[in-house]
């Protein structure tokens, strides 16, 4: 939070001391202007500028980068006599804004999380809720269908699935004598007719019963086989509850248990995604105290050094510098320290690690080659703060003034410590509003049954059913997945579109309002007098009122890099597996391209919001303005 207000002090700061300089200390900016030019270009060894010099060196300036703002004694901060800026940009995103509320009230009424929470039966009926709300559990019939199916198990496992209250606690398989102990679909009663009258052997021939089932525990609702998980048994078959009759599917065929591991791997792939959101969710749900704490810390702490830095603020910014580069002078000698140690023990090779294990913290820790590129790095990045420090001391000392600066605006402004608040309960909302409207959007779609029955390897060769209807056929109907991907994934685009657009236009929105507030500091002449009595509320009345257009348009292109970012992410993810090195070099320098692209534009948008904020120009403007005064000042 210092950070950013003392980078919003230093911008203003900027243009009040252009103003002045223009006024009182004309003569002494164009001597330094001249001899910084001519020391770039090699030309101060000869001999001591002169007047015809400066003044010839000066006009490169005014030419290049436009004319300093002029001393006028009467400004007194930002303007209060504006207009709207950017309109164009404030309909199209007021227009986005009502599409976007369109999807999220659509898949309102479409949508059902719990389809995504909770498992679904064959039936397509929620386990844990409704009719089934005391049979949470999801157990598979065959989970050999889900081996063969390999990677297309993604789209679901064609085998019936029913709820169950608890996951089987023993193994199984069919025989007439253990009729009491059949798994059956939620619509057969194998104690009723007209299921009574058929034996055994006939609900499982025609899939209305599973031919068998292993001790299972309940793994994101799903009963997975606890062979795999508590590593019981590593024979080849096994045997049923009296002990002599190995495993069969319905057909006869037997089964093993690499038939049973192989099934069980593509079902976790099945639901690997889901189990990750909500183990990050469960995560948050049990932190959230610790979270909250942290944060009340982070602001106290904030807090606390503002107020340091009015009163030891050359003290506070050196001890800054000092403590950063011990930090990295210990580093890099550390880092060398090990990289030694590790290549005199051959850690690595002592243990004999495999090289399966190269994602371990303690395998890349053993490896001299890590120690070696966290010494080079460290050394690198000491190296460059050092040789800043000597060649920008005068500036730093500059720097150190602005901020002193800054510590004693913001203790006649207290109500900026506490603005942070306001766009953190912003950026929250929407990243609520949006992982709501996301799990909406992604639960829509119509049921998609195919029939049980198809053995094949692809999960497109299977052909849809309907499970209403009286054939025989659609007692073998199966649901497995919600569809409707023809417009859902362009709905979940445009979501995350509008996503980045949003939580881009709170943090202009913040920066904007700062900036205003600061700037009605610096314009007082009259401390007491001339500060509005709610200064940064009056930003943020002004930065609303008046610009929200120009809040849009350096936030739409942020979010337009930031999409493209994305799409170049999903390109390399896609590229993974490709053997093409080609295609994924150069997709990989688009990315940091687009990322460098997307840190200037940033940049960039800051020193326009300031401009904003202080003349109430459009955007395009206040980009052109803030370029040009960052450059007349390129190293203050």
């Amino acid at each position: 939070m210092s950070r950013k207000n003392s980078e919003d002090d230093e911008a203003v700061e900027l243009q009040k001391i252009e103003v002045k300089d223009a006024g009182d200390e004309e003569v002494q900016t164009k001597v330094e202007s001249a001899q910084l030019l001519h020391a770039s270009s090699n030309k101060l060894a000869e001999a001591p500028l002169g007047a015809e010099d400066v003044d010839a060196i000066d006009g490169r300036v005014l030419r290049e980068y436009g004319e300093p703002l002029q001393y006028d004694p009467t400004f007194k901060g930002p303007i209060k006599n504006r207009s709207c800026t950017d309109i164009i940009c404030c309909l199209m995103f007021v227009i986005c804004l009502l599409v976007m509320v369109a999807v999220s009230i659509i898949a309102y009424f479409h949508g059902d999380p719990y389809r995504l929470v909770y498992p679904t039966n064959s039936q397509g009926q929620i386990c844990g809720k409704g009719p089934f709300k005391d049979k949470p559990n999801l157990f598979f019939f065959d989970l050999v269908t889900c081996a063969k199916l390999g990677p297309a198990v993604v789209t679901g496992c064609p085998t019936p699935q029913v709820c169950v209250e608890k996951c089987p606690s023993k193994n199984y398989v069919y025989v007439t004598a253990a009729r009491s102990d059949l798994i059956c679909l939620s619509k057969v009663d194998h104690t009723i007719s007209p299921y009574k009258e058929m034996t055994v052997d006939e609900l499982i021939k025609k899939n209305l019963c599973a031919s068998y089932y292993l001790n299972s525990r309940p793994i994101l609702g799903r009963c997975v086989p606890k062979i795999f998980s508590d590593a019981i048994d590593t024979s080849k078959s096994l045997v049923d509850s009296n002990g002599n009759v190995s495993l069969a599917r319905a057909n006869g065929e037997s089964v093993t248990i690499d038939h049973i591991k192989n099934g069980t791997l593509n079902l976790l792939r099945f639901f690997k995604l889901k189990g990750i959101a909500e183990l990050l969710f469960m995560d948050v749900v049990n932190s959230v105290h610790i979270i909250i704490a942290c944060l009340v810390v982070a602001m106290i702490l904030a807090m606390i050094w503002i107020v340091l830095l009015r009163w030891v603020t050359h003290i506070m910014v050196w001890l800054s510098i000092i403590l950063f580069f011990c930090l990295f002078a210990f580093a890099t000698g550390f880092s060398f320290y090990k990289y030694y140690e590790v290549k005199n023990m051959n850690v690595t090779s002592e243990y004999k690690l495999p090289e399966e294990f190269k994602f371990e913290l303690d395998y890349v820790l053993s490896m001299e080659r890590t120690w070696l590129i966290f010494g080079c790095t460290s050394g690198t990045i000491l190296v460059i703060f050092l040789l800043i420090i000597l060649t920008l001391c005068g500036r730093i000392r500059l720097a150190t003034n602005l901020i002193a600066e800054g510590s004693v605006a913001v203790s006649h402004m207290w109500c900026v410590l506490f603005w942070p608040i306001t766009p953190f309960l912003l950026k929250a909302g929407v990243i609520i509003y949006f992982v709501t409207s996301t799990f909406y959007i992604a639960s829509m779609g119509p049921k998609e049954f195919y029939n049980g029955t198809s053995d094949m390897a692809d999960i497109l060769d299977r052909f849809p059913c309907n499970p209403e209807g009286n054939s025989t056929l659609s007692e073998l109907c199966g649901f497995v997945m919600y569809g409707g991907d023809e417009y859902k994934t362009p709905m979940l685009i445009y979501m995350l579109f509008m996503f980045y657009w949003l939580i881009n236009f709170v943090l202009a929105l913040e920066e904007m309002a700062l900036a205003g507030a600061f700037a009605s500091y610096y314009w007082a002449w009259d401390k007491e007098r001339d500060i509005p009595a709610w200064p940064l509320a009056a930003s943020l009345y002004r930065s609303l009122r008046y610009h929200t257009g120009s809040l849009a348009f350096g936030s739409l292109l942020v979010s337009s890099v930031q999409m493209i970012v994305s799409a170049l992410e999903y390109i390399d993810r896609k590229l993974k597996s490709s053997e093409n090195n080609v295609a994924k070099f150069f997709v990989k320098c688009l990315k940091c391209c687009s990322l460098c692209l997307e840190k200037i534009l940033r940049y960039i948008n800051k020193n326009a919001y300031i401009m904003i904020a202080v003349h109430g120009r459009n955007f395009c403007t206040a980009t052109k303005d803030g370029f040009l005064l960052v450059m007349r000042n390129v190293l203050r």
